[in-house]
C-alpha cells in the first residue's frame, strides 16, 4: 500500500498529549504480551481527537474528547463505543471496537480504542500525488451516495440499533435544539441566519406515519456523513472499506442525515469558506440535486419535500461552526483554522437563504 496516499498521523499537538505508561498498565489485559510502542496525533478534525497507537504487533486508533471539553453533556465515548458494537453486527464498513475505559485516572477522560482501518481519506486538500480525475471524483460521489442509502436501509428493530433514538419528534426536536445553539454561541449578527432559524421554526415537516411508508420512515442515521469520514480501498477509491466517527449517529429521519451530507457537499460555484470543508467541488462529483436524484433512485424514499432538509443542514453546519469560533474568540483554543470559521457561518447562512429564495438545492451562484 502506498502510505502517501493513505490517512498518516503526525506527531503530538502540545498540550493533547497522551501517557504511554498509563496506557499500557491499562491494557495490559487487553494486548497480552503486545505493549505500545509509540503514539502520535490524526491532525484534521474539529471534536474528538483521534490518535494511532503502534504496538509491537498492531495499530490501533484511540479516541477521547478535547481537552477541557464538558464530558458530561457531550462527546460521549460509551455510547460511540456501544453505537461501533450494535453496527458492526449489521454493517461490516466499521472498524471493530476493542474497549472502552471511562476511569478518568488513564488519560483524564474516557476514552476507546478499535482497530485501524488503512485507507485513503479525501479530506480538505488533494493528497500529493493522488490523481482524482473527473471520472474518479464521479465513482466516489456515487459510492458516497450508494452507501449512505445502504445504511439507511439497515433494520433498525432486528439489529436493536432503535434503542439508540427516539425518532419520535426528532425534527422538532433537532431544529428547536440548533436554533437554540446557535443564539447561545453568536457573535456577530448574521442576517441570513436569523432569516433561516424563523424560516425553519415555519416549516418544519410533520411525524410521518410509520404504518402507511414504504420504506421505514425512520433509519440509522450517521448524521456527519461526508468524505472525510470515509476510508477509501488505495487500490479502487470508489470502493468504501470503512465508515468512521459515529459520534452523533442516532435513530430519526434519514432525510436529515442526507440534509447534513449535501449540507456539507460544496460545488464549484459556492463559497469558499464552504469549499474548504472537503473535495466535492472538484470537478466531477455530482452536484448536490443529482446527488438528491441518486439517493431517491437507490433508496425509494421520497425526496420531493428535501428542500427543508438542505436548508436545516447550511444551517446545522453553520451553528457548529458558529460554536466552535465562539470558542476561538473566547480564547478558550489557539488552533488558528477557528479563527476563519465566522467567514463559514456566514456562507451556511447564504446558501440556506439562497435554497429558500430559489427553491433548489443546487446552483445559487
Amino acid at each position: 500500500m502506498n502510505e502517501t496516499f493513505t490517512d498518516q498521523p503526525t506527531e503530538l499537538r502540545k498540550g493533547e498529549e497522551q501517557d504511554i505508561d498509563k496506557l499500557n498498565v491499562y491494557l495490559k489485559n487487553v494486548l497480552g504480551n503486545d505493549s505500545i510502542q509509540s503514539i502520535a496525533q490524526f491532525p484534521s478534525g474539529y471534536s474528538n481527537l483521534t490518535y494511532l497507537i503502534k504496538t509491537q504487533h498492531k495499530e490501533y486508533v484511540l479516541r477521547r474528547p478535547p481537552f477541557g471539553a464538558n464530558i458530561k453533556t457531550a462527546h460521549d465515548m460509551g455510547r460511540e463505543f456501544k453505537v461501533l458494537n450494535l453496527l458492526k453486527k449489521v454493517y461490516d464498513k466499521v472498524p471493530a471496537p476493542l474497549v472502552y475505559c471511562e476511569d478518568l485516572d488513564v488519560l483524564g477522560a474516557p476514552f476507546y480504542i478499535m482497530e485501524r482501518v488503512n485507507g485513503v481519506i479525501l479530506r480538505n486538500r488533494v493528497p500529493k500525488g493522488l490523481d482524482l480525475n473527473a471520472t474518479t471524483m464521479k465513482s466516489i460521489s456515487e459510492a458516497c451516495i450508494d452507501n449512505l442509502a445502504v445504511l439507511h436501509a439497515l433494520d433498525i428493530d432486528k439489529s436493536g440499533l432503535r434503542e439508540l433514538g427516539k425518532p419520535e419528534g426528532y425534527v422538532k426536536r433537532q431544529v428547536e435544539g440548533w436554533v437554540a445553539r446557535y443564539y447561545k454561541a453568536e457573535t456577530d449578527k448574521i442576517e441570513n441566519m436569523d432569516k433561516v432559524a424563523e424560516w425553519l421554526k415555519a416549516n418544519m415537516p410533520p411525524d410521518p406515519n410509520p404504518q402507511s411508508l414504504i420504506p421505514n420512515p425512520y433509519s440509522f442515521i450517521h448524521n456527519d456523513y461526508k468524505y472525510d469520514n470515509l476510508i477509501l480501498d488505495p487500490s479502487d477509491l470508489s470502493n468504501i472499506i470503512a465508515v468512521l466517527d459515529w459520534e452523533m449517529a442516532t435513530v430519526g429521519d434519514p432525510l436529515m442525515d442526507l440534509g447534513t451530507t449535501l449540507g456539507y457537499w460544496a460545488e464549484a460555484n459556492d463559497g469558499p469558506y464552504l469549499r474548504v470543508f472537503g473535495l466535492t467541488s472538484l470537478p466531477g462529483n455530482l452536484n448536490r440535486e443529482d446527488a438528491l436524484q441518486r439517493y431517491a433512485e437507490k433508496s425509494g424514499r421520497d425526496v420531493s419535500g428535501f428542500l427543508f432538509y438542505y436548508v436545516y443542514a447550511c444551517f446545522k453546519i453553520g451553528v457548529i461552526a458558529q460554536q466552535i469560533y465562539a470558542r476561538f474568540k473566547l480564547g478558550f483554543t489557539k488552533d488558528p483554522r477557528f479563527g476563519a470559521l465566522i467567514h463559514s457561518v456566514k456562507e451556511c447562512g447564504n446558501n440556506g437563504a439562497n435554497a429558500i429564495k430559489y427553491g433548489r438545492i443546487s446552483n445559487f451562484y
